[in-house]
């Protein structure tokens, strides 16, 4: 194996390429190993062999100029690593790869005879003194030019695929997605075979393949990671800088995308089949994949480094309240608790931090109502999986390019109170909405959910009074508290731990208005003791021995009821 660096005019190192075989063609041709651009540049312009004496180049154009340290060749060497190749405007360099001995992860070509050392300035564009005496700077160098050229054969074929397909006139619009993928993953197949030797032997062509055909028609790398089960969030922050999520903790991916260009694809492929837009006018958007998972895409000129994608998974499998349990975040007498204030419709109230786990607490509460009963589900980017069989699920849209045409959260709550619900249940309240939420919990329609942003239940209250006066109705604060008061029966805390653990920390009730101050009691609590040898949260949830009032009701009307889960 022999490398060949390619330098501009004014000495930038453009590119480095490995060549694995014996002859490297250069030329403006796509066949060509090394393809230059330029009008001057003949389409087989000139090839580098590698013989038992070295290396040579050889000029193969019929009117192609070859200069070899300023003088016009046809055929020179053996060559050496300071011999610069002139070809239009382009310098080469060429060197055998060897490992140095000392270093053995470090790769360097060493081509000079021991005579000629004293005249060898550069070892891979990098002054021989720095290669000597900063082995680090040398291995940083190799690795910055090394991932210029990671991506060379996964965007040729890309190329090569784009061309094909434009060259047979493919109509994919009347294509399956299942037959487009399998149609594509032909064309790839093709096109790797016709490269055959041009491919280096170190490029895995299954791996190549299946890169080629995620970009093509799925959303590039990003496909690996939806499919690994233990990642739950990804975050792409740049092109070649994504982050995953795993058991609670972030660690840095070592996928990445070829350009901000793929990742705008990526981004496209999402939100296009949602009828949302993306672009510099509305560089930001909300959506989901096919299987819920959520989906924020912003894009430049807001982010600065280039297109930012974050994805929260949800589990292919559908979480039950056996899992909470499992999982040990929450216990088995709060699951009896929150089934029955679900059953005996309650109003209640999801309450967290970002990532704490509320969407999926919702999803496992919704499984609680009855199947006889008529729920419509709210959302501004569906995303809740209910199994109920009377169900209608609303989605909020956002305006289109002229800016018409929005609706949001708060018009579809007012208008599913038209659809006449047994239950309402809105994904989160996050705005004026909050004001309709309420008023529909005080109208008749009892046992409604919905999820807020709060750090403790005292919290959301205040939370809850700022976003009803962000409906824009100059509502006193103490009418306000009363609604809240009437309106809401329980909060359920969720947090989200320093190991990554969630859990329910309070389920709290709501027990009316006293001096001016909504007055509250924990049913239950957790309580965290420390963290356990491997650095884990260890606590215990604990019955605080309050009654919630709803409980003495269903007692009093014969209902049988276990009153021993509130014993502390």
């Amino acid at each position: 194996m022999f490398s060949v660096i390619v330098k501009n005019s004014k000495g930038d190192t453009l590119t480095t390429v490995e060549c694995p075989v014996d002859t490297c063609s250069i030329g403006k041709s796509r066949s060509n190993l090394i393809q230059l651009r330029g009008w001057k540049i003949a389409p087989q312009h000139a090839e580098i062999i590698r013989t038992s004496e070295g290396l040579f180049v050889e000029r193969t154009g019929q009117k192609a100029v070859v200069e070899v340290n300023g003088e016009a060749v046809t055929h020179h060497g053996p060559l050496h690593t300071a011999d610069k190749i002139h070809i239009a405007g382009y310098y080469l360099q060429v060197g055998e790869m060897k490992k140095r001995e000392s270093d053995p992860a470090t790769v360097r070509p060493g081509a000079a005879d021991d005579d000629d050392e004293e005249d060898m300035r550069t070892v891979i564009g990098v002054p021989r003194h720095a290669a000597i005496e900063d082995s680090d700077e040398l291995s940083k160098t190799l690795i910055d030019l090394r991932h210029k050229d990671k991506f060379k054969w996964r965007n040729r074929v890309h190329e090569d695929l784009l061309a094909a397909m434009d060259l047979r006139r493919t109509d994919i619009s009347s294509m399956t997605e299942d037959l487009l993928r399998k149609h594509v993953q032909g064309l790839i197949e093709e096109i790797i075979t016709e490269l055959g030797v041009k491919i280096p032997q170190d490029v895995d062509r299954v791996k190549l393949a299946k890169q080629v055909l995620d970009e093509a028609v799925g959303l590039g790398p990003l496909e690996e990671l939806l499919e690994d089960e233990s990642v739950s969030e990804i975050m792409v922050n740049k092109f070649d800088d994504i982050y995953v999520e795993r058991d609670g903790r972030l660690t840095q991916s070592d996928v990445t995308f070829s350009s901000d260009d793929a990742v705008m694809s990526a981004i496209e492929r999402i939100v296009s089949p949602l009828g949302r837009r993306i672009d510099e006018s509305s560089p930001m958007v909300d959506a989901r994949l096919k299987d819920g998972s959520r989906v924020n895409a912003i894009i430049p000129p807001l982010a600065l480094r280039g297109p930012c994608v974050t994805i929260r998974k949800f589990a292919k499998n559908k979480l039950t309240d056996r899992d909470l349990v499992g999982f040990g975040a929450i216990d088995e007498p709060m699951v009896a608790f929150l089934k029955v204030a679900v059953e005996q419709r309650r109003n209640i109230v999801i309450s967290g931090g970002t990532g704490s786990g509320k969407t999926t607490l919702l999803n496992v509460l919704s499984n609680f109502i009855p199947p006889d009963e008529r729920i419509v589900t709210v959302e501004d980017a569906a995303e809740l999986k209910l199994a109920q069989p009377h169900l209608v699920s609303l989605e909020a849209r956002p305006p289109n390019l002229e800016g018409k045409g929005q609706v949001t959260i708060r018009d579809l709550v007012k208008n599913c109170l038209r659809m006449r619900p047994d239950r309402i249940v809105v994904g989160e309240c996050r705005g004026g909405e909050a004001l309709d939420m309420l008023q529909a919990m005080n109208t008749g329609h009892d046992g409604s959910l919905t999820t807020a942003h709060a750090n403790t239940p005292r919290d959301l209250i205040s939370r809850l009074e700022v976003m009803v006066m962000m409906s824009g109705m100059d509502l006193p604060v103490q009418a306000i508290r009363e609604q809240v008061a009437s309106a809401v029966d329980m909060v359920v805390q969720q947090t989200r731990f320093s190991d990554g653990s969630r859990r329910v920390i309070n389920i709290t009730e709501i027990t009316g208005v006293e001096g001016g101050t909504i007055q509250m009691q924990d049913i239950f609590v957790y309580n965290q003791t420390g963290f356990n040898d491997k650095g884990r949260v260890v606590g215990e949830f604990k019955a605080t021995g309050r009654v919630p009032e709803f409980y003495e009701d269903l007692r009093q009307r014969g209902l049988q009821v276990d009153m021993s889960i509130f014993g502390r």
